[in-house]
């Protein structure tokens, strides 16, 4: 037979009450003072729960619209920050060369401030002259173009589309609100002239600025990130950063090129306002893959509309310009820089033409650049060893 031990009980101290036997199934919750309650949720109080939200709802908007009231500025402070990244390999290059990294900061920022001046005093000048100049040269050319022989019998052979093509853009030319559209009114394009180069101004004083405290504004990010993953942080960061500034020194140089080619091959068949051509087109193909195509017919198109032989000689040139910076000069210039495939350009160029015009197309591609980057040199790699 089995036999279970009881807790003794103590006995009662003489003078003293028994204290009473604990209750074999006390309720949970008895026993606690009068003033004790369970804690209620957020949730079983609706009003308190909808007057948070509604806070949370209207700070979201309100910061929302603060910074799209601020997104000039914080387009500035990106592109001047993506400028410091792609002149980061003109620094390297010169430290490369024996020369201490603060002496090659000092001399990239000389170059960036002989770089304003030339703006200043070499560049806004024309610029503005060919504008004046185009606004009376472009009908002129039209008119000396529907006086030659040949343009009768081509303008009957297509049925009058280039007839028409070409009195669409006299119109357009001589409509003025083709040129107020730039602003309003002359006043309107004086200011946003004025804005233009303010803003440039500001963008270049931040590269100046961001270029001399590179490092430390790194190395005082680094720091944000905890200890334990700071090394691994900092390996995949230089890595994307270098390749980054790769890409974007390297599509700076051939948009260099195309438009030193372009502004000769145009002073070349005598094209009215090459000058102002060719800084458009170094801007313009700065978007890689379509950039020399776009630049390439409206070149053509404005050649034509001087001489025919001009632009036949135009395009021709620029065919083979497009081979040879496709297997030439690009290959030596980005060299393991990463390559955007041509469908992420399209996409990104068009999503950001559409946000932001020509500034939101240049801007998109290095984005997209750079989630390749994250993509391909963090994601897979991850995905690869699990």
């Amino acid at each position: 037979m089995r036999f279970t031990r009881r807790a003794a009980v103590p006995a009662p101290v003489a003078g003293e009450p028994a204290a009473p036997l604990p209750s074999p199934a006390e309720p949970a919750g008895e026993g606690l003072p009068a003033d004790a309650s369970p804690a209620v949720s957020i949730h079983n109080r609706p009003l308190l729960f909808g007057y948070i939200v509604t806070l949370g709802a209207v700070g979201a908007v309100i910061t929302g619209l603060a910074l799209y009231g601020l997104r000039s500025i914080i387009f500035s402070v990106v592109l001047a920050f993506f400028a410091t990244v792609g002149l980061d390999p003109l620094v390297r290059f010169f430290e490369r060369r024996h020369m201490k990294r603060s002496w090659a900061i000092v001399t990239v920022i000389v170059l960036i401030i002989a770089v304003l001046v030339t703006i200043i005093w070499v560049i806004l000048p024309l610029v503005i002259q060919q504008l004046s100049f185009l606004a009376t040269a472009i009908p002129q050319e039209i008119t000396r173009l529907r006086d030659q022989g040949w343009f009768d019998p081509a303008n009957a052979s297509s049925n009058g589309v280039l007839g028409q093509f070409v009195n669409w853009i006299a119109q357009q030319v001589k409509n003025p609100q083709v040129w107020a559209s730039l602003g309003t009114g002359l006043v309107g394009f004086g200011v946003s002239l004025v804005n233009a180069i303010t803003t440039g101004f500001f963008i270049a004083i931040l590269t100046i600025y961001f270029t001399a405290t590179y490092d430390a504004t790194k190395n005082a990010g680094y720091r944000l990130v905890a200890a334990s993953h700071r090394a691994t942080f900092i390996s995949y960061s230089e890595r994307i950063l270098q390749n980054f500034g790769k890409y974007l020194s390297g599509m700076v140089i051939l948009a260099f090129f195309n438009a030193v080619y372009s502004l000769i091959l145009l002073l070349a068949t005598g094209v009215p306002g090459a000058f102002l051509i060719a800084l458009l087109a170094f801007f313009i193909t700065l978007i890689p893959l379509i950039g020399t195509v776009l630049t390439t017919a409206a070149m053509t198109v404005l050649a034509f509309i001087h001489s025919p032989l001009s632009g036949v000689l135009v395009l021709i040139f620029m065919l083979i310009y497009m081979q040879v910076e496709a297997y030439v000069l690009t290959p030596k210039v980005m060299g393991k820089a990463v390559q955007v495939p041509g469908s992420v350009v399209l996409i990104s160029a068009l999503a950001g033409a559409t946000l932001f015009g020509l500034p939101g197309a240049l801007f998109a591609i290095p984005v997209s650049a750079g989630i390749i980057l994250i993509i391909t040199g963090i994601v897979m790699p991850r995905k690869e060893r699990t």
